[in-house]
């Protein structure tokens, strides 16, 4: 609502429009005016006076108030929507010398005006009934705070200090040494709901509470404040007579003043009721009278009991109520009374020097403070991280701001109720400022019109801005834009930092930007940041090296779309190389989005393969190698590549679609893609994508548990990464293919026997990752190596390495990997003595990983949790679990673990069936021995010979493990070659 037109011409009111701003201050000022002209309408004779049927309909912030007389008479303005339609409709409900509102306005308005529901009215060209309301008149709310803060005040915290003082000044006061708090601060930092506090803590004293408020609209109408106090106070019926309301004056001063009938007639006047016997005095002798008289009454009541006089918003006060005001201070000191008067902090009271005055101002509120109410207004309930962290981002402790869109986000629709918090109902679009917020900061800024534009251009810059940009592209220069800057300043919207030629600014919060940034229109907001990208690209160079999304923004602001889509691009991709993976994402997705605008050229498809190929590494990090998106991803990158006929590109698409199929555990498709990669490479000359497809049949063969393959295939992986030279230009899709070769390395090297040669390889790889300073790598390194630790049983190494990896999965939310982790902290914490809190780790990791669709390793990791059901006791537990993992070794056609669920079921048969149990050991031998892992012959036979009882069957089993370890040429110091020693040195 930028404000209103009331044109009067010969015959009466012509129109009046309003602009459609849902804000509480907009519909407030618009029924307001709407009142006066209606009023005034009643006024004036003219001929037409019947044909004016001031017409009024009031939508969610709109009135429309017109006539028929002189076509072309009213300058309107386009309003577009249901809102325009809403009111036109809503004009045939209403009479002539009545408004009628909509219950979003009803909404808006709280208890400033009284309403006669209408009930719900079917509207032409709307498909559902809308509630309509009558105004009867003003409401008989104490305060606009009153009127808006509802039947639950917004939740108090932090403000202990403040609320002791006015307490400490309040006892002072009851002993008869009155007070004066001036109680400062912006707009919603708390000062009325400190008052409130007050009140409910006096709740059980006896005092009289006296509560004024100046306004906006009557900042030059004398003693606004004391008529609306006395009217409440005196108890004025909206349907009193003149009569009764000039008895309820009477008996309102009686008890306080020595000539009743003077101050009656006196206060009267003031309130406009016609009264007979009022002194024969010049105005200003009247004036000066009347306010004697109502001093004579605070004097009074402070002498039956303590009075509590609150005077609210002291910035907008008459000069008459100034006066008045400056009086009781003065006597303030030799009353009961405390007095507190609030205001903003651009307000310089001129009532100081008094040693009973106190000054307190309300800073913002700390962070904890801030956590603290929005769990008040969610009753407790957790809302996602990053919905808390634009709210706390956006407010800057201003509480009121934090109540209001912690109120518009859980009352959205966008979340939804998951008892203890609440979760994402699909994807959350940035908070727009409620509409009780907007109206109130565009308020602010329309009272610096000759600035406003300055403000509205600065935020179209950013929260934060310097003058050399602003300069750059605002209509002021010079000595107009140095003032225009200092009007900002002073009016407390912006902050100046440094000092010329290195001075910045900074909106005093976001939600100023947002309301200044909201009132541009459309064409001049492109117009506007066509000219702020100009200037970056002319000025800033060193800038946008470094934050390439500033640009990106102008431009798509602008409307500049290809240009836009290029540096999404650039700016997706610095962050990938920050594995800032989430900020990647979202820059690469606004790339996508305004590729999809362009024409369906070659240059378009292969602009967008660039980005899908960017977007697979955050992608990846954040999601998962087996989510749906990713699957999508690669699948839309390899139809692109094939299209085109980019060869590098289809290697890089298959082997991601390679990967996509192996963590979901899909081996068979993994097998056919990864024989087309390497077919495709071998046409090519890029070492890394060579290495990266002999990496692929990696996984597959490992997996498929034939491992003296994969090391072949390690080997031709490894001469490719030696041609490179510089592990730091090995990387693809996000991953370090040198570091994917060791960890991958290590496990295979574990199973074929070398144990200490595996554990040199794991730790070159978390090296190489922590050189590289890639968080994605460091993680992978560190599950591999917790994984190899949990092969050569050792939990306290396990527990380290999977501790650091969660800690960087969290800090950097890599899903696949944290999951990982958690399975493997849960086997090292049953290990180390804590079995049910072991078996609730893998449990959930397990799920983690589920959730995120893998399905690989998952035979391995159910054996984990079978071996620990079998150490807790929970025999069909354990059984139904290794039923799991077998069925997952069918689905996936995954192997290289089936040693180990033999051993397993040899263990829980063990007690009851020893003949079954040595019949899995030995099948256990047979397919470790097919497979070359001779870590797990070892393991097996060891276990064998702890079976065999028999002599000649312990013999053949002495024999095999004897055979087993003799093959072993390191590792001694392991737990599984000086069990095997132990066996062996007890004989058969």
């Amino acid at each position: 609502f930028d404000g209103h037109v009331a044109k009067f011409m010969g015959d009466g009111i012509v129109a009046y429009f309003g602009w459609p701003r849902a804000h509480e201050d907009a519909a407030e000022r618009a029924v307001r005016a709407a009142l006066g002209i209606l009023d005034a309408v009643g006024r004036i004779a003219t001929p037409s006076r019947e044909a004016l049927a001031a017409r009024i309909g009031i939508a969610t912030g709109v009135v429309v108030v017109g006539d028929l007389i002189g076509e072309g008479a009213a300058q309107e303005e386009a309003v577009i929507g249901d809102t325009p339609n809403l009111a036109a409709r809503l004009q045939s409900l209403a009479d002539p010398n009545e408004v009628v509102i909509s219950e979003g306005t009803w909404r808006l308005l709280g208890g400033l005006f009284e309403f006669e529901d209408l009930g719900a009215q079917s509207i032409k060209g709307l498909a559902s009934p809308v509630n309509v309301f009558r105004v009867l008149g003003p409401g008989q709310a104490e305060s606009r705070f009153e009127a808006f803060r509802g039947p639950r005040p917004e939740p108090f915290v932090g403000r202990a200090a403040e609320l002791s003082l006015l307490l400490d000044r309040w006892q002072r006061a009851t002993a008869g040494e009155g007070q004066v708090v001036f109680l400062s601060g912006e707009p919603g930092i708390g000062k009325s709901r400190l008052v409130l506090a007050l009140r409910e803590r006096l709740a059980r004293e006896p005092f009289t509470p006296l509560s004024l408020f100046c306004s906006p609209y009557h900042a030059n109408s004398a003693l606004f404040p004391l008529i609306g106090q006395l009217e409440r106070e005196a108890g004025f019926g909206r349907d009193d007579t003149p009569d009764e309301k000039l008895a309820k004056v009477r008996a309102l001063l009686g008890p306080y003043c020595q000539d009743v009938e003077e101050a009656t007639a006196l206060v009267a006047g003031m309130l406009s009721l016609p009264t007979k016997g009022l002194p024969d005095l010049t105005p200003e002798r009247r004036k000066q009278r009347t306010i004697e008289i109502l001093l004579e009454q605070f004097h009074g009541l402070c002498k039956r009991q303590p009075v509590l006089a609150v005077y609210e918003d002291a910035h907008w006060i008459d000069p008459s109520t100034a006066e008045f005001l400056g009086l009781i201070i003065e006597r303030a000191q030799r009353l009961r009374t405390l007095v507190v008067i609030t205001f903003r902090p651009e307000f310089n009271p001129p009532w100081t020097g008094y040693t009973h005055v106190t000054s307190l101002s309300l800073s913002r509120l700390a962070r904890s403070d801030v956590t603290a109410m929005i769990d008040r207004v969610t009753g407790g309930k957790a809302l996602p991280p990053d919905v808390f962290k634009q709210i706390s981002d956006k407010t800057d402790g201003v509480p009121l701001f934090v109540e209001q869109l912690t109120r518009t986000v859980v009352e959205s629709g966008q979340l939804q109720d998951a008892g203890d918090r609440f979760e994402r109902n699909g994807v959350l679009p940035p908070i727009a400022i409620p509409s009780t917020l907007q109206d109130s900061l565009m308020a602010r800024l329309d009272r610096l019109a000759p600035v406003k534009e300055l403000a509205q251009v600065a935020a179209c810059i950013g929260r934060e801005f310097d003058h050399e940009l602003l300069a750059a592209v605002s209509s002021l220069q010079g000595s107009a834009l140095d003032e225009g800057l200092a009007k900002l300043v002073q009016s407390g919207l912006i902050i100046r930092r440094g000092l010329p030629p290195e001075t910045s600014y900074v909106f005093k919060h976001a939600l100023i930007q947002d309301a200044a940034y909201a009132t541009l229109l459309r064409s001049h907001l492109a117009e506007i940041h066509g000219r702020i990208a100009t200037a970056l690209e002319a000025r800033f160079s060193e800038l946008l090296k470094r934050q390439p999304e500033l640009l990106a923004r102008h431009l798509t602001e602008a409307g500049l779309t290809e240009k836009a889509a290029d540096w999404w691009l650039r700016a997706g991709q610095l962050a990938s190389a920050r594995s800032a993976n989430k900020e990647a994402i979202g820059h690469l997705t606004k790339s996508l989005a305004m590729i999809e605008k362009l024409p369906p050229t070659e240059g378009r498809l292969r602009h967008e393969l660039e980005v899908q190929s960017a977007l697979t590494a955050p992608l990846l990090a954040t999601k998962g190698q087996a989510a749906p998106e990713v699957g999508e991803l690669y699948s839309r990158a390899e139809h692109l590549a094939r299209q085109l006929g980019h060869r590098d590109h289809l290697a890089v698409a298959l082997g991601g679609l390679c990967t996509f199929a192996l963590v979901r555990g899909d081996l068979r498709h993994m097998r056919e893609l990864g024989a087309e990669i390497l077919t495709l490479v071998e046409q090519g000359d890029d070492p890394v994508v060579q290495a990266d497809a002999h990496n692929r049949s990696i996984f597959t063969l490992f997996h498929l548990g034939k491992h003296a393959s994969a090391r072949d295939h390690l080997e031709m992986a490894r001469s490719k990464i030696e041609i490179v030279g510089n592990p730091a230009r090995a990387f693809l899709r996000g991953f370090n293919v040198k570091v994917m070769e060791c960890v991958y390395a290590a496990h295979i090297d574990w199973h074929l026997g070398y144990p200490d040669r595996a554990l040199g390889i794991s730790q070159e790889a978390i090296g190489i990752a922590r050189q590289l300073d890639h968080p994605f790598s460091l993680a992978m390194a560190l599950d591999y190596a917790a994984m190899l630790h949990q092969f050569r049983r050792e939990p306290s190494e396990v527990r380290d390495h999977a501790n650091a990896a969660l800690a960087i999965c969290t800090e950097h939310e890599f899903a696949y990997y944290g999951a990982w982790a958690t399975v493997l902290l849960g086997w090292a914490t049953a290990e180390q003595g804590d079995l049910e809190q072991g078996i609730t780790g893998i449990f959930s990791g397990v799920q983690a990983l589920r959730d995120t669709g893998a399905g690989i390793r998952l035979p391995y990791y159910l054996c984990l949790l079978a071996g620990l059901y079998h150490q807790a006791g929970r025999r069909s537990d354990a059984l139904s679990t290794i039923s799991a993992a077998m069925e997952a070794v069918e689905r996936n056609d995954e192997h290289w673990a089936d040693a180990n669920l033999h051993l397993l079921k040899s263990s829980l048969l063990a007690a009851e069936r020893p003949e079954e149990a040595a019949d899995d050991c030995r099948r256990a031998v047979e397919i470790a021995e097919a497979q070359g892992a001779r870590s797990l012959v070892l393991r097996a036979a060891t276990q064998l010979l702890r079976l065999s009882a028999a002599p000649e069957s312990r013999a053949r089993a002495h024999d095999q493990l004897a055979r087993a370890y003799g093959w072993f040429t390191e590792g001694f110091d392991t737990l599984d070659l000086r069990e095997a020693r132990a066996m062996l040195d007890t004989g058969p």
